[in-house]
């Protein structure tokens, strides 16, 4: 068992070191506010997908998308984001991008929240990346 959990563990540090996070935040809030939005620049070197986050900031995470459908802009939760290799996928206000719901504690400018983002190769193996994200002010648009 022990040898099995090691080849899973090794099996898996391929893809954790091929992502990069750049430029990670996330938006303050006020004092009864349950939700926000983290936003960061993700860059694989490998085709793979983000298939899962959490924090211990929310009780849900979120990965959703902001477009235009009939004159509209909507926001809807997409199952996974696909992260090409070599090209940087950016999580940003009013396109992709993370939502933080059901927050422990409101989030003021200064404070870090832990995000673990779950990525996923082409052979379905997952492996995590955990980010320390500052919290920047609620008029931050990056």
């Amino acid at each position: 068992m022990k040898k099995l959990l090691s080849l899973l563990l090794m099996a898996a540090l391929p893809a954790l070191a091929q992502v990069t996070v750049g430029e990670p935040w996330v938006r303050a809030t006020v004092a009864a506010q349950k939700a926000t939005g983290a936003f960061m620049t993700l860059t694989s070197a490998q085709n793979v997908r983000l298939v899962g986050v959490s924090s211990p900031a929310a009780g849900v995470v979120e990965v959703h998308e902001m477009k235009m459908e009939n004159d509209m802009m909507r926001m809807r939760q997409i199952p996974a984001l696909d992260l090409p290799a070599g090209k940087p996928v950016k999580l940003a206000p009013g396109g992709y991008h993370l939502m933080l719901l059901d927050l422990k504690q409101p989030l003021k400018d200064g404070d870090k929240v832990p995000l673990t983002l779950e990525i996923e190769d082409a052979q379905k193996v997952r492996s995590k990346v955990v980010v320390d994200a500052p919290v920047k002010p609620l008029n931050a648009a990056h």
